[in-house]
């Protein structure tokens, strides 16, 4: 099972009393010799470890979701 390597940083998520949205960087997540991804979790509660919500992105598609995320931003 894959861990989280590094945390690049904590975001309060809105709405909610306590959560967060917790990005990072996962080494060989599928397993040995597999490419590292970042990770995109959404914890309910920033102080616990138990991941409510996560999505893992490759590095080759980073720039594809970042791009979509500001069309959707602009949709809202």
């Amino acid at each position: 099972m894959s861990k989280l390597s590094k945390v690049i940083k904590e975001i309060r998520l809105d709405g909610t009393k306590d959560g967060c949205i917790r990005v990072g960087v996962i080494e060989e997540p599928y397993g040995k010799d597999s490419e590292s991804v970042v990770s995109i979790a959404v914890l309910l509660q920033s102080g616990s470890d138990e991941v409510d919500w996560k999505v893992h992105i490759p590095k080759e598609n980073i720039d594809a979701v970042i791009s979509a995320l500001h069309e959707a931003k602009k949709a809202l």
